[in-house]
């Protein structure tokens, strides 16, 4: 493609730039390791991805309104390249970019020198929007720093918190990464009924930092569409991310509207696609393709939740499961005493049958057998008792397994938190092409193992527990209820990440359906 540059009077070939760009983009990000790249979040646009997004932006914008471009995290330029391939110079009034990294802010002011873009090596939050509303965006796009909370400091968290409250009156969650701030901060960079496009992470749909989000995206501004690529379908290569691209026009809603949801595919070609009211999606806890496929057909009933019959909580967290789960072979050789140990269960892997057995002492009768060390005692106590106990303690602190997040922060740090073993317990993570194609199922436990934390434990409720110490038979009905639970339904609780890993946590799970279960025993009422 060949422009001719307005001020310069000379032609320009965006292709051959675009070829120059690809190949500027894997230079800069060999040169930065990937520890380093993901503190900042820097995580390029594919080319045809860039594209494929303009070219729908376009359909969405008047034909005869002249662009006024603004890229807040712009890298070496994916957009506006494809910005370029997408309208004519002669309708880009003007083009801005934000460019944080001085590498490849230099880069993109050397490639596009013959173009309209002016460049800014900033901060875009730092950044003072404009002023007049003639010199603001209409055309908004960006692919902004995937840096999760934990890699921002407490500082720069609260003036993002400012910032974000200050141009929408929204305060988010102290969870929200840097990308949710960014799309908060653009707002008042936005001309009135400008458009804006946003690649970022699916999760802010399935978790409750996102809250805040969803309710600018439908309050504030007028969501247009919502395209969600399939967790496998992985458009960053170098990021186990699931992504969605979201399209918004800055003008505040007055009623409810209908919002395009696609799923899967292609932003062009997508496997689904459904309109969603604004109203229905503000009462939708979560805007996954499965919560709105059973919204559909009427599936979600506010029914009796596992909740009502059951205690769920988190496995136990050891905090260093190397030195505090041992195997019979290491408790041989360091002289560890049973009297301090708990068996414990091995990772859900390693579980060929969902029923656990149980031999005479309690242990599980599984092929990996593994025990738990803990100890109430202090160490002057276990030095004189169990000196072997006590010397594997002190290589623990030589080592600096004292010094961990969990151990430093317990009263003894080689104390594990009390967890009584559960009859019934689900792994909380899982995918789709795991056994059973099920990326969840429910373990039936009947030794006095208890779980780490890869697992939730499912304690009975009081009046299920005096059932079942009546009627100990009946866990295996409930059992096999739980199995019957449809997976879309646990989907739709929990959330998924990239490479279609699916993750539940015990608020997730105790908010599943428990119909079938409930018709269980009311057969089994029945038949005694």
């Amino acid at each position: 493609m060949i422009l001719q540059n307005l001020d310069c009077k000379q032609f320009y070939s965006v292709d051959l730039t675009e070829a120059e760009r690809v190949v500027e983009q894997i230079r800069l990000d060999a040169s930065k390791n990937s520890v380093e790249r993901n503190r900042l979040g820097q995580f390029a646009t594919p080319n045809l991805l860039a594209i494929e997004i303009l070219k729908y932006s376009k359909t969405l914008l008047p034909a005869s309104e002249e662009i006024h471009f603004l890229d807040p995290a712009i890298g070496t330029g994916s957009f506006y390249s494809a910005l370029l391939q997408s309208f004519p110079i002669e309708k880009i009034k003007s083009a801005v970019g934000y460019e944080i990294d001085q590498d490849y802010a230099e880069v993109a002011i050397k490639l596009w020198a013959k173009t309209p873009l002016k460049l800014h090596i900033a901060d875009f939050t730092e950044s003072t929007p404009p002023q007049d509303e003639v010199l603001r965006s209409n055309l908004l796009i960006c692919n902004p720093p995937y840096v999760r909370h934990h890699h921002l400091s407490k500082k720069r968290k609260n003036a993002l918190k400012r910032l974000g409250i200050k141009n929408t009156g929204i305060e988010l969650s102290g969870l929200a990464g840097l990308y949710c701030y960014f799309l908060l901060a653009a707002h008042s960079w936005m001309a009135q009924n400008g458009l804006a496009c946003w690649i970022i992470p699916s999760e802010f749909m399935d978790v409750n930092y996102g809250k805040k989000l969803k309710k600018y995206l439908l309050e504030q501004v007028t969501l247009l569409r919502v395209h969600r690529f399939a967790p496998d379908d992985l458009q960053f290569g170098d990021v186990l991310v699931s992504t969605s691209v979201i399209w918004f026009r800055n003008t505040k809603p007055d009623c409810s509207y209908l919002v395009d949801f696609t799923y899967g595919g292609t932003i062009t070609h997508p496997i689904c696609s459904s309109k969603i009211s604004s109203k229905t999606l503000k009462e939708l806890s979560k805007w996954n393709y499965t919560s709105i496929s059973l919204l559909q057909k009427n599936d979600i009933q506010a029914g009796t939740k596992l909740s009502s019959l059951f205690e769920i909580k988190r496995g136990v967290a050891t905090g260093a499961n190397d030195f505090f789960i041992l195997t019979p072979e290491q408790i041989d050789d360091l002289h560890i005493p049973f009297e301090l140990l708990t068996p414990i269960l091995p990772s859900p892997r390693y579980l060929l049958d969902d029923e656990i057995l149980s031999d005479e002492q309690g242990n599980p009768r599984l092929e990996r057998k593994l025990f738990l060390l803990t100890c109430k005692q202090p160490m002057e106590w276990l030095q004189v008792k169990y000196p072997s106990v006590w010397s594997y303690l002190k290589k623990g602190e030589r080592i600096g397994i004292s010094d961990g997040y969990l151990c430093r922060h317990r009263s003894l740090w080689y104390l594990q938190e009390t967890r009584d073993p559960a009859m019934i317990l689900c792994p909380y993570m899982g995918r789709h092409e795991s056994r059973n194609n099920k990326p969840f199922r429910f373990i039936l436990n009947h030794s006095k193992a208890i779980a780490p934390n890869v697992y939730l434990m499912m304690y009975p409720k009081t009046e299920l527990k005096n059932l079942l110490s009546k009627k100990p038979e009946l866990i295996k009905s409930i059992w096999n209820a739980l199995n019957l639970i449809p997976i879309e339904s646990l989907i739709h609780e929990g959330r998924v990440y990239g490479d279609g890993l699916h993750k539940l946590e015990p608020r997730e799970l105790a908010n599943a359906p428990a119909d079938l279960l409930l018709k269980a025993l009311e057969n089994y009422s029945n038949r005694t």
